[in-house]
């Protein structure tokens, strides 16, 4: 019963997004339409991409168990987070400024808004090969979860799965670009929003409802490190580790302003209304799905003596394991239901970011090195290769991972979510805001936060360890030296700014003209975006 139902829904969803590529294939023959959808996407759209490109699979089945299993029914202010931080505020603080400066400087990608906005090619080509290096292992580790989940149901190898699902999204990524990706994020936003809402209600039943779940957590209690015993901590405001908790919500929530696919869908966006419009459902749609996966998995030590709850050789539980097993006995519909709701928060991610690293090593890599030049249509198809080449190489690692145990694959995933924000987020954020910022103050931030990545690497690997105890627990791990990163960027580039020579006056004014520039001599842009 259940491998039929989940075998039907697959193919229904599978049909859907090759017809909306197919659909949008008349919208993806130029750059423009191709990597920004012609900017003209309203703001349900907007939106959906948005959040759909936030929470992949890694965020329902490996955080939200991992989470929820150290932090309890607190792990929800992640989802919190995530929503006023990560989505209500970059839109209100990102949204309106990106769209404007972006049209202006006519960029397209995170990398030439860096040359274009501090007049430095050398930026532009750093913020590549930074791209390059961390966005790839980054899209791999979208691939994580799927197989325990999809054994739920089905006996196949994790390789299959992979493939399947990287080659349904290279095909209406290539085929309909920007324009098919944001058509099918909404309609994989749907399902995961029915999905999560399905969870929540099934696994608090299967334990007597809210409140029993609630009190049988409430009686777990957990050994601290100093030999403290913390009774109900898993169920108290703020869990048993409150600072380990504060530097989750810091980078998941504002790490997300500096992450070029994120910040690429304000490119596109229609015009005023729209932001304003995209930004409540953003923030309404993080409230359910972030808000509901880090509620949900809170209650995971519920199903501590699970025999699917998986534990390494050491004897630490396997976090990917904690969500599946809590699924295991459901009802068929919702498992299925869970299942295409995965698929669609992976598909969706992986959709945006190798459309992304396609678009910036076409765009800021290839296409300035070609002495005759690449017309429009060359453009296009030289981002299809690309869109490919990232697809099989993601799932490359993903298998390789899997299969070897690689840990040098493993540890570039939980550094890259740190070293992309680390080194994009102030110069972003202070780029679009200040007159007096310096491209050496980027550079800088670019060096730091690369640095403090290779540290936290090496420290993984222990070829090097701290005795101090501050920078011990800042590389503890990538969560918190990621954090340091970025809050470091942010004090650096205001800093260095200061000490290093004023950017050219009259070029700075010319790019900031951009929001006092009137149209049809009444209404301000600085008030209102007009429609292309």
């Amino acid at each position: 019963m259940l491998i039929a139902l989940l075998s039907i829904l697959l193919v229904c969803f599978f049909t859907l997004m090759v017809v909306i590529g197919i659909h949008c294939r008349k919208h993806a023959t130029d750059v423009n339409g191709f990597v920004l959808g012609g900017r003209d996407v309203g703001p349900w759209l907007t939106a959906f991409a948005f959040g759909t490109s936030y929470f992949s699979a890694v965020i329902f089945v490996g955080y939200a168990g991992q989470f929820g299993w150290n932090f309890g029914l607190a792990s929800t202010w992640i989802g919190l987070g995530n929503a006023f931080v990560g989505s209500l505020l970059a839109w209100e603080i990102l949204g309106r400024k990106t769209r404007v400066m972006t049209r202006h400087l006519d960029t397209k990608t995170m990398p030439e808004f860096f040359e274009k906005r501090y007049q430095s090619k050398a930026l532009k080509i750093i913020a590549s090969i930074i791209v390059f290096i961390f966005l790839i292992p980054y899209t791999a580790s979208l691939y994580n979860g799927l197989s325990s989940l999809f054994n739920i149901v089905f006996t196949i190898p994790y390789w299959a799965v992979i493939v399947v699902m990287a080659t349904l999204t290279a095909v209406y990524v290539i085929i309909g670009g920007y324009k098919a990706t944001a058509i099918n994020d909404f309609f994989q936003g749907l399902i995961m929003l029915i999905g999560i809402v399905a969870v929540i209600f099934s696994v608090l039943a299967s334990k007597g409802g809210f409140t029993e779940s609630f009190a049988k957590l409430s009686a777990d209690s957990i050994v601290l490190e100093s030999g403290t015993t913390l009774n109900g901590a898993y169920a108290s405001f703020f869990g048993p580790h409150p600072l380990d908790l504060l530097f989750v919500v810091l980078l998941t929530s504002l790490g997300t302003w500096g992450l070029p696919q994120m910040v690429a869908k304000f490119y596109s966006i229609k015009n005023e209304d729209a932001i304003k419009k995209g930004t409540y459902i953003s923030t309404f749609f993080a409230i359910v799905v972030a808000g509901g996966c880090y509620f949900i998995g809170g209650f995971g030590r519920l199903f501590s003596e699970s025999e699917f709850i998986k534990r390494m050789p050491d004897g630490r539980i396997l976090f990917d394991s904690i969500i599946p097993a809590m699924l295991r006995d459901l009802p068929d519909l919702i498992v299925a239901i869970v299942i295409v709701l995965v698929l669609s928060a992976s598909m969706s991610t992986l959709s945006s970011l190798v459309l992304t690293s396609s678009s910036t090593l076409t765009l800021d890599v290839v296409a300035p090195t070609v002495k005759k030049g690449m017309d429009e249509k060359k453009k296009v198809f030289t981002m299809r290769i690309f869109i490919v080449f990232f697809v099989i190489v993601s799932a490359v690692i993903a298998v390789l991972k899997d299969r070897y145990n690689i840990t040098f694959i493993a540890q570039m995933m939980g550094v890259s979510w740190g070293a992309l924000a680390g080194a994009f987020l102030a110069p972003f954020l202070y780029g679009l805001y200040s007159k007096r910022v310096t491209k050496e103050s980027v550079a800088v931030c670019f060096v730091f936060a690369t640095c403090i990545t290779i540290i936290q690497f090496l420290r993984s690997f222990g070829v090097i360890s701290f005795d101090n105890e501050v920078l011990g627990y800042v590389f503890k791990s990538s969560i918190n030296s990621g954090v340091v990163s970025m809050v470091g960027g942010l004090i650096l580039v205001p800093v260095v700014s200061l000490f290093t020579p004023k950017p050219d006056k009259n070029s700075v004014d010319q790019i900031f003209a951009c929001y006092e520039h009137t149209f049809k001599a009444t209404v301000k842009q600085k008030e209102r975006l007009e429609e292309n």
